[in-house]
């Protein structure tokens, strides 16, 4: 196993239980310890973990790009619904869009009212929350499930067939210069197909994720037409990812 993807398997298992340790990821990842242990410092070094003694444990809560079925609370539920309150602003009756699986792209869902509308989504809480609204046409791409999320490349060809107004994104993290990064290569795919495939597309991504990065880049900055945002950014920030070719549309407080 190439050390790429080993750096992925240790994410994911660290963004299912929060905690790994080098004896566990020696066995399952049929690697040396020592191996595993030089894998978590140089990830360490990149900002995505912190080790502790026997293993290591996700460097911010935030971090949790995907969710697990188990946890469906946000840990920062007030800028998720400014961003989903904007978000929906921007989605008219009858058009078709997608909704990127994730804690943001959740409170969208929440927020949408029961009016014609179709969504596209491979979230399963978010085919949860709209199953019951019956004036929402909801398609399901399929796929194999990874927590909370539905992936396969079946999947993703079948989204690249389909006429979507709007997309929105979800990202791990938002660096100037790498992007629109995510910590599962699994779902680069998908959320390509979400993008290349939307008329108009869009990151949802509260403030916390700006500056920060994680394993995978699935997007450039000026590859979406907006990053949707909340009014906690700091104003150098926003100006600084503005001048990388970034897009800001940020909630009814913001500039």
């Amino acid at each position: 196993m190439n050390p790429l993807r080993r750096y992925e398997k240790i994410m994911e298992m660290l963004l299912a239980s929060g905690e790994v340790m080098v004896t566990d990821l020696s066995e399952q990842l049929q690697v040396t310890g020592k191996t595993i242990r030089e894998d978590l410092a140089k990830l360490e070094q990149k900002g995505l973990l912190q080790r502790i003694h026997g293993g290591a444990v996700l460097a911010q809560e935030n971090q949790l790009g995907i969710l697990s079925l188990k946890q469906e609370e946000a840990p920062y539920a007030a800028e998720h619904q400014e961003i989903a309150e904007l978000a929906v602003s921007l989605i008219e009756a009858n058009e078709v869009i997608a909704l990127d699986g994730g804690r943001t792209t959740l409170a969208i869902a929440k927020l949408l009212p029961d009016e014609p509308l179709t969504v596209v989504t491979n979230d399963l809480h978010i085919i949860a929350e709209l199953a019951r609204r019956t004036s929402i046409r909801l398609v399901v791409p399929g796929g194999y499930q990874i927590r909370n999320m539905l992936i396969s490349a079946e999947a993703a060809a079948y989204i690249r067939r389909l006429n979507i107004a709007k997309a929105f994104l979800s990202a791990t993290a938002i660096h100037p210069q790498s992007g629109f990064t995510i910590y599962s290569g699994e779902s680069a795919d998908i959320k390509r197909a979400w993008l290349e495939t939307a008329k108009t597309s869009y990151v949802v991504a509260d403030h916390y994720k700006f500056g920060q990065g994680a394993l995978f880049t699935f997007a450039k900055l000026n590859e979406v037409s907006a990053i949707i945002t909340d009014t906690g950014i700091p104003q150098e920030t926003a100006e600084q990812f503005r001048q990388e070719g970034a897009s800001l549309l940020i909630g009814e407080k913001g500039a």
